[in-house]
């Protein structure tokens, strides 16, 4: 990423790239110092994007940029791009300058400096020679750009040229910027950039992304990761989470196995509360301090102690941190994810995680301790656990080399290709009755397809007893169900809903089998008349969706096996302005539900 160096009058600015030099003051591109003449259209394309190099540069962008008043349509761009080409010897099939990221747009894909010319004086023609080139200094801060997901802006930075994507995923709070004025955790982006591309972005909430009243929850976090995918062209890529952004990855890994090259894990956790099956974990009275110390002392160090204890001293650092924090979030929205954080459960995701996993942890990291590194890289099939030496949570603090040399080895080993079969997801199973005064089927069925558009169902099914579809997203299953439990009287049925989330088979007819598929019909089994009804999997993956559950017992959900624990759906409280469509079908749901003693409700605040 490049930003332009002060010049004065009679400097000449200079892309360079390989042996070629694109003076921008002259408009003349020259290769080994002989011209290529390129049409003055072309020319401007291929300044635009070596500008932006290692950015997508979409057509529109291109359109806007460069000829906003006028009307160039796609043939006269590919035209430009085809004798870009053909002036550099660019090989679309293989290319070393512009690659092609289809019907989306284009990627600059060769290291491009910034340099200064010296000025042209009048010479002889026996005294000509070609313009010395002055490499101008780059500033070390990425360009932060901006990706869409959904209706919030996600702010990310891309940096390094390395032949792999890599998705930094910071724990707690960021903020981009800022990572870039503290000396190791600049070093530290800078060595996973000498083998990588790697793609750095806030979540939304916090940092330079859109502030919102509800922070993100980990279905929201993934999509926030697909979108700065997308916008940085990257089709798949390793997932490297730092504390808890190891979570997230390792669900994102096994919702998104096709986008995921392998998972990269650093002082992470599979739960963040005590519970006799889980030690490790704070207890609720110790959590309860901490969110104490957030709403009396955020502006200041907040955990230093336990996050970088070989520098809780220094007071450089130390007003580092504490203005870190500041900028990365406000002090509610600080205490609302840490909150949030609190509740997430992946223990029953992780031995589902089907890439190449590396988990690492310091031996005396005093924030999470090493017996949780240990314990979610036990529960990941085939995972490597590496224990390190050293106090600090934080990566980029203590021997920040001893992790990045385990991460480029990791990624130097070769990885086998694979087409997954398997992803986790969650089922919807549905059990419709029919009633009086029963409507149209094909106009239920038509109703039933609209809603599985709206949030992303796939494999929807209809049976004779019902139906059934898969969700990337637990959230999005449970508010579709509920929009449908309370549709269904005005449709003239009523229905009940089972869910479950687990690992499914994917048919070649892109439908949903297996263990997770079977479940979720016997949870929709046992569930009543107008009730949603889901299993333990499901609530321990929607912390901070605003959803709250009705213990209903455990169960076996196959004959002669385990007990399940089932929660009945409460209350979905949707504590920021929904979406028209997601605040449309809850307020159907809420009028259309039964009003039988327990039943479940639906309370939309706006």
């Amino acid at each position: 990423m490049m930003a332009t160096p002060t010049l004065s009058a009679s400097d000449r600015r200079a892309l360079i790239f390989g042996s070629c030099v694109l003076d921008r003051s002259s408009g003349r591109l020259t290769r080994d110092n002989h011209v290529i003449p390129l049409a003055p259209k072309a020319y401007d394309v291929l300044a635009y994007l070596a500008e932006h190099a290692g950015h997508l540069v979409t057509k529109q962008e291109l359109f806007d940029a460069l000829w906003a008043e006028v009307f160039v349509g796609d043939a006269a761009l590919k035209v430009c791009i085809g004798e870009i080409r053909k002036a550099l010897d660019d090989d679309a099939r293989q290319p070393h300058y512009i690659e092609t990221a289809h019907r989306r747009g284009y990627r600059f894909i060769a290291p491009v400096t910034i340099g200064v010319l010296e000025p042209e004086l009048p010479q002889s023609s026996s005294t000509a020679g070609p313009p010395a080139a002055v490499e101008a200094p780059v500033p070390d801060v990425p360009i932060t750009r901006y990706a869409r997901s959904g209706d919030v802006n996600i702010a990310y930075q891309v940096f390094g040229d390395g032949p792999i994507d890599l998705v930094f995923v910071m724990g707690w709070v960021s903020h981009l910027e800022c990572f870039w004025t503290e000396p190791g955790f600049a070093r530290f982006l800078r060595r996973l950039a000498e083998f990588s591309r790697v793609i750095v972005f806030d979540k939304r909430g916090t940092g330079l992304s859109d502030r919102v009243t509800a922070l993100p929850t980990l279905e929201q976090r993934m999509d926030d990761v697909r979108a700065v995918m997308a916008a940085a062209g990257s089709r798949e890529a390793v997932l490297l989470g730092v504390s808890e952004g190891g979570p997230m990855c390792s669900l994102f890994a096994t919702t998104y196995p096709e986008k995921t090259r392998s998972l990269i894990m650093i002082g992470t956790y599979a739960k963040r509360m005590w519970s006799h099956d889980y030690p490790w974990a704070p207890s609720s009275e110790a959590r309860e301090r901490f969110f104490e110390e957030i709403r009396t002392s955020w502006g200041g160090p907040v955990g230093i102690q336990t996050r970088a204890p070989s520098r809780a001293a220094d007071p450089v650092f130390r007003q580092w941190w504490s203005t870190y924090l500041r900028q990365g979030a406000s002090p509610g929205a600080a205490l609302t994810l840490t909150q949030m954080n609190a509740e997430i459960d992946v223990r029953n995701v992780l031995p589902l995680v089907r890439v190449p996993t590396l988990v690492l942890h310091r031996s005396g990291d005093r924030c999470l301790l090493v017996e949780e590194g240990r314990y979610v890289a036990s529960l990941v099939p085939g995972a490597q656990f590496v224990e390190l030496p050293g106090d600090d949570h934080l990566p980029f603090v203590g021997d920040l080399d001893a992790i990045v040399d385990q991460i480029a080895a990791f990624l130097a080993a070769p990885v086998q290709g694979q087409q997954p079969d398997r992803v986790l997801a969650t089922v919807l199973c549905a059990r419709i009755e029919r009633r009086k005064g029963e409507s149209d089927r094909a106009a239920f069925e038509a109703h039933v397809r609209q809603e599985m558009l709206r949030s992303r169902g796939r494999g929807l099914t209809f049976t004779p007893e019902g139906f059934f579809a898969a969700f990337d997203g637990p959230a999005r299953a449970i508010a579709t169900a509920r929009a449908l439990a309370g549709a269904c009287p005005s449709l003239g049925r009523s229905g009940a809903f089972g869910l479950h989330t687990g690992e499914c088979d994917l048919t070649r007819e892109g439908r949903v089998a297996g263990v997770a598929f079977e479940r979720a019909r016997a949870v929709c089994g046992l569930a009543a008349r107008g009730e949603v009804l889901v299993s333990r999997t499901v609530t321990d993956l929607v912390a901070g969706s605003g959803v709250t559950f009705v213990d209903r017992g455990a169960h076996p959900l196959v004959r002669g096996g385990d007990a399940w624990r089932l929660f009945a759906v409460a209350e979905v409280v949707m504590t920021r302005p929904a979406e028209p469509r997601v605040r449309r079908a809850a307020i159907v749901a809420a009028r259309g539900s039964s009003r039988r003693p327990g039943a479940a409700r639906v309370a939309v605040l706006t």
